[in-house]
């Protein structure tokens, strides 16, 4: 197998989504390779945490945002490309999922999953990616879900932010290939984080619960280390975590048999 490539010292890595859970580790797991490192998220306090527990912390520099702010992530690509002068590598880790059925559901929550998953996410991307091309290439990395590939139940909103970064993600990987731009969205299954905690219900409260799947997962650090893997090998698509991810070529060839598995399986 590909080894993974240690030279990263020259190299500045963006990390979305930073102060906790699979955006927190890839931050420990770049720094380990030297990388340097601009790190972001809504909160502060959490990524100056996150910023003292790396060996290298001159090379870790800290820029607040919000994906709900559109308006303002071009400006914030732009002060990021500003810190060391260029972006290399760009993961988009931020993100919230959801508890509670399509129906009670409110509409500005589903709004609101869509903003931070899918626009934010695009927004952020588009802001980078002309300095990217203009430095000779870049990579940008898009956490997705194995829900990208797949609903289920109580996961409508959160299972469509993911499914629409892949049909824009694959789209625009068509357009910017002979700009040296590559493009390789992860697909995460059950990861011990706390998503589910922070997740929010119909009313927008987060759901508060760790759920089973969560909880007997992937390491947080596992998972990362097998996104720097993918990165490094410049997968276009990558499924991460056990047993789960076979859910992805169950629905591809059997398709029948995986709805009427998801409508008996426990989901909570």
């Amino acid at each position: 197998m590909k080894m993974i490539d240690t030279d990263m010292k020259n190299k500045v890595v963006w990390i979305t989504g930073a102060s906790s859970g699979i955006g927190e580790e890839l931050v420990y797991a770049y720094n380990k390779l030297d990388a340097k490192l601009i790190i972001s998220s809504r909160n502060r306090d959490e990524l100056f945490r996150v910023k003292n527990n790396c060996k290298n912390q001159i090379n870790v520099h800290v820029l607040s945002l919000d994906l709900r702010d559109t308006e303002q992530l071009e400006y914030k690509a732009k002060e990021a490309q500003k810190i060391f002068g260029h972006v290399d590598l760009l993961i988009n880790s931020a993100g919230v999922s959801q508890r509670s059925r399509a129906m009670d559901t409110a509409i500005n929550i589903e709004q609101e999953i869509m903003n931070i998953n899918f626009w934010g996410t695009v927004a952020l991307s588009k802001g980078i990616l002309p300095y990217m091309m203009a430095n000779g290439g870049g990579t940008v990395a898009i956490i997705s879900s194995l829900m990208g590939k797949f609903g289920t139940r109580q996961r409508s909103a959160y299972a469509a932010s993911k499914h629409a970064l892949h049909g824009y993600f694959d789209s625009l990987r068509t357009e910017v290939f002979d700009k040296n731009i590559h493009i390789s969205l992860i697909c995460p299954g059950f990861i011990k984080t706390n998503i589910s905690l922070n997740a929010l219900t119909g009313n927008g409260h987060p759901h508060g619960l760790m759920d089973e799947g969560q909880e007997n997962g992937m390491s947080a650090a596992g998972c990362a280390a097998e996104i720097v893997k993918a990165i490094d090998q410049k997968k276009e698509e990558v499924y991460i975590g056990g047993k789960e991810t076979k859910a992805v070529l169950f629905k591809r060839f059997f398709p029948a048999r995986f709805s009427a598995y998801l409508r008996k399986a426990k989901v909570t």
